[in-house]
């Protein structure tokens, strides 16, 4: 069912690279994974038993099943845009939602049961939004109630509505020409008006609209910038420290987003032009958030993806069009590499926390340590083809940049390429890393940047050596 992966693919990622037929090849692989995913919460629900699952909750699953079904019969209204049942199913927030779901579903009883039960009903729930906004996008026109979640109604790319009532509130909502009306008790009625797609206005306080920025490219159509969507939110665990805070933006974050942004293509194709491709191919929305204290300011960011929700990035307020642009590529290759892996298995090292990484206080498993080296080097790559562009203001930056993260990928490629753990198709992507890494020195960065550089990993390694000496294994030293 999964496609084969050709050397020529795995090669050209391996280069942190990838042409339109092997971004492709990910991209439908990971979307018939999301199908994949959606048909297992089905049978999960239909296999639960009635104390999980009721025989109501699974008769409205079945009828919004049913309205995502005929509107994915229906061609796009706006031929800019995908089929909206698909383009809605990809989104890259359905996923963690199909993940909730699968979770309440498949939990063994237990004494979380009334929190898990609670969980699942607003999960449920969602489906029935997804659906409705699906269906409206397809022009079917319907009556349904749903239910707001804590006092917000939130319809997946269009917007939300904030009722007059704290809680889960049920809201009545009718769908024709165009136009959904959202009515409540003891509040007036909504009307909201369908854009093409994404957003929807209304002139009533209580509706908020969804935001895109625009197309990447010229015949890009509209990127989400979602801050409504209850899906957004970092799960809890160390891998993602403390990114867990999604911003909902005022219009002077809005601003700053759109301005940087207007410069980012711009930016990434300074950095070679498969940068700005792979971010066509592969982005699909931006999520905000909050900067944590510890980042600092200037050009400081934080940002993050998520394995369960492909093509999404989240991503605090970027100061300019360059930092955006970084951030971009430093996370679409962490999706690069997590689809490959689906696809290929690359190694076989467990997950014992123990290697050695100069971006890292702390050891790292050979997974983490591979991910982060695989980012590292595109970083390394991007910075240097911008410093080798003539007239930047900023080439001395990118040259420090560069020298940076090349200093950083030599350290941690012993311990990738000695790995006892690698399959033969992950050592030919590792050995291609390393030489990716080897034919940098052809244009290499002042001798002062590569100075730093090299002292400041040797300092990150004797600093780590300190604190974790018993965890440093002889291929990492």
């Amino acid at each position: 069912m999964f496609p084969v992966v050709p050397e020529r693919a795995l090669l050209e990622l391996a280069r942190t690279e990838g042409g339109p037929d092997t971004l492709t090849l990910l991209v439908r692989d990971q979307d018939t994974r999301r199908l994949l995913l959606l048909r297992a919460v089905l049978d999960a629900a239909e296999a639960a038993g009635p104390s999980v699952c009721t025989a109501a909750q699974k008769a409205r699953l079945r009828e919004d099943w049913a309205l995502l079904t005929e509107a994915d019969r229906l061609p796009a209204a706006d031929a800019r845009f995908a089929n909206p049942a698909r383009a809605r199913l990809f989104h890259p927030l359905t996923g963690p939602w199909a993940r909730s779901c699968l979770r309440g579903l498949d939990a063994a009883p237990g004494p979380a049961d009334g929190e898990r039960a609670r969980r699942l009903r607003r999960d449920l729930a969602h489906f029935s939004a997804i659906a409705a906004v699906v269906a409206a996008g397809a022009g079917i026109p319907f009556r349904t109630r749903l239910t707001a979640r804590a006092g917000v109604l939130a319809l997946p790319s269009l917007g939300a509505l904030h009722t007059a009532r704290a809680g889960d509130v049920p809201v009545d909502v009718t769908c024709a020409e165009g136009r959904l009306v959202l009515r409540q008790a003891d509040a007036p009625d909504v009307t909201v008006h369908l854009e093409s797609g994404v957003g929807a206005w209304s002139g009533a306080l209580a509706w908020t609209p969804a935001h895109a920025l625009p197309g990447l490219t010229r015949t890009a159509p509209p990127l989400p910038l979602d801050d409504l969507d209850p899906y957004r939110e970092l799960p809890d665990g160390p891998g993602h420290g403390n990114l867990r805070t999604p911003l909902a933006l005022d219009d002077a974050e809005r601003k700053r987003w759109l301005q940087a942004w207007s410069g980012t293509a711009l930016a990434l194709r300074s950095g070679g032009a498969q940068r700005l491709a792979e971010a066509g191919a592969l982005l699909r929305c931006l999520v905000p958030l909050e900067t944590p204290p510890d980042v600092g300011t200037g050009r400081g960011s934080c940002s993050a993806t998520r394995r369960e929700a492909f093509g999404g990035l989240l991503s605090s307020t970027p100061p300019d069009a360059v930092t955006l642009a970084a951030t971009l590529v430093h996370e679409l290759q962490h999706a690069k590499l997590a689809a490959l892996s689906d696809l290929v298995t690359l190694h076989r090292a467990g997950p014992a926390a123990r290697y050695f990484a100069p971006w890292r206080t702390d050891p790292r498993p050979y997974d983490g340590l591979l991910q982060g080296t695989y980012s590292h080097l595109a970083m390394a790559a991007f910075y240097q083809r911008r410093a080798l562009v003539g007239g930047l203001p900023d080439r001395d930056w990118a040259w420090a940049q560069h020298a940076r993260y090349r200093a950083q990928v030599g350290a941690a490629l012993p311990a990738l390429v000695g790995s006892p753990d690698l399959t033969v198709r992950g050592r030919r992507f590792v050995d291609e890393m390393a030489a990716t890494h080897e034919r940098m020195a052809e244009h290499p960065a002042p001798r002062g940047h590569v100075a730093r550089a090299q002292a400041y990993v040797a300092s990150a390694r004797a600093l780590w050596a300190q604190r974790h000496a018993s965890a440093l294994p002889p291929s990492n030293g």
